[in-house]
């Protein structure tokens, strides 16, 4: 196995505001490759072994501070996006925090209510 992680999906309530809040938050452009489905996908390179992921809003799919967490390319430094979080709408919980050789992390609350973390190397 190359990787544990496949796909993730990352539920909204309002798609168009969690849409606006990922792209502004990662400095990206979301595709919706689903006509009639409020479905975005996050930019990926699965042929090189990315994980790619997208955001949904559908019945059944509800935002949440419980469960699993995701954990997001924070690029070459979390603080860069993590500081774009609060002004798009979220929360942070957790800021830039050292752990040990692994890195960084931070943890955020998104427009729709879920929990959600970044990960970079500086």
């Amino acid at each position: 196995m190359k990787s544990a992680i496949n796909w993730f999906e990352i539920p909204a309530s309002d798609f168009e505001r969690a849409k606006t809040f990922y792209e502004t938050v990662l400095d990206i452009k979301m595709t919706e490759p689903f006509p009639g489905m409020k479905y975005a996908l996050f930019p990926s390179e699965p042929a090189e072994g990315g994980v790619g992921g997208g955001l949904l809003e559908e019945t059944g799919y509800e935002p949440s501070q419980q469960g699993s967490l995701i954990y997001l390319n924070g690029g070459d430094d979390l603080a860069v996006p993590l500081a774009r979080v609060e002004a798009a709408g979220g929360k942070i919980q957790l800021p830039k925090t050292a752990i040990g050789s692994n890195g960084f992390t931070a943890r955020f609350t998104d427009t729709e209510g879920n929990r959600v973390a970044l990960h970079s190397m500086q």
